[in-house]
């Protein structure tokens, strides 16, 4: 029941936060000062709010899950802590650039570098889950460089073309003239890169992971899992045409759709696992009292993080004008 929730979690997470590190990733090939302040100034309303899921997911997985959370922190111990690192240096730079004038270039690579380093990140996380986790008598049986790896590499290079298209298909929906023009270049480039790297990795789980290839490869299996590889093909070809197109929001909808399938794949190649592939969610589940508590805290605080945030997509729903003299709400 509550690996539900703690996917939403991570789903909603990954989708908000997404575009908001692609917008960084992609100020760092900003040419000019208007596209850059138009790109951090649209974003200065909600980044932090984005972030609340992330909060959120590792509350509920260290109160659902505590099995899983005590091996999982000390396993992903270094790209957690780099991550939590970037968050804090782009709220950093974000806050500073503004009163900022002979350093402000300075602030905006900051701003970028740790859009950067929190994908990087959060790819070596994603390649460690993949790999799976040393476990002995319940704990964390390996080092904290396990987590360092190529797979792990790859899964970082695809976020950042993957965060990055969204954040193309964000500013495209979201802004006007040169920063939208931007935008749709930019897009082209993140969704080669997303795309290459979701095919690598793929291949590169199903052969070295016997496992997860019988789950995906064998019959009948095969017939009812091969429309998810194949919406997301479908989903990219779409992407490419649609950055040009005259819709503004298609872009945005259509990196969604992509990183949905590798969600859908991931679940596939991991399920029933809170620990891969050690230790199954009822294993690592807390107990009856606790989950029923966990589960009535939900009922009431789930809306309301819905609410505060859809609300504040609405109250900051205007797009970002550039102009020459700067920026426009």
């Amino acid at each position: 029941m509550f690996a539900a929730p703690l996917g939403l979690c991570g789903i909603v997470y990954v989708l908000a936060d997404g575009f908001d590190l692609g917008v960084g990733i992609l100020s760092l090939a900003a040419p000019r000062e208007v596209e850059r302040l138009a790109m951090i100034e649209g974003l200065e309303p909600i980044w932090d709010g984005n972030e609340t899921w992330l909060v959120m997911g590792a509350a509920l997985l260290w109160a659902a899950f505590p099995a899983a959370f005590a091996v999982l922190l000390s396993a992903f111990y270094l790209p957690v802590m780099a991550m939590l690192f970037a968050l804090i240096l782009r709220g950093v730079a974000i806050a500073f650039r503004g009163n900022a004038e002979r350093f402000r270039r300075a602030w905006d690579v900051v701003f970028g570098a740790g859009s950067v380093l929190a994908a990087l990140a959060q790819g070596m996380i994603l390649g460690g889950l993949i790999n799976g986790v040393s476990v002995h008598d319940g704990r964390f049986a390996g080092s904290a460089t396990d987590v360092l790896s190529v797979l792990g590499l790859l899964c970082g290079v695809g976020l950042m073309g993957g965060y990055a298209l969204l954040g193309a298909g964000w500013l495209i929906w979201r802004s006007e003239g040169t920063t939208r023009t931007f935008a749709r270049e930019g897009g082209h480039a993140a969704l080669i890169v997303t795309t290459a790297m979701l095919v690598v990795v793929s291949l590169w789980t199903a052969l070295v992971d016997p496992r997860i290839a019988e789950r995906w490869f064998g019959w009948p299996t095969i017939l009812w899992l091969a429309p998810v590889p194949m919406l997301a093909m479908l989903a990219s070809a779409a992407t490419w045409f649609s950055l040009w197109g005259e819709s503004r929001v298609r872009p945005l909808l259509l990196g969604v759709v992509i990183f949905l399938c590798g969600f859908a794949g991931l679940a596939v190649s991991l399920w029933p696992y809170a620990i891969p592939h050690s230790v199954t969610i009822w294993q690592a589940a807390s107990d009856p009292q606790s989950l029923r508590f966990i589960g009535f805290g939900l009922i009431i605080v789930l809306p309301v993080v819905l609410a505060y945030q859809a609300n504040a997509y609405w109250v900051f729903r205007r797009s970002a004008q550039t102009t020459p003299e700067g920026y426009e709400s």
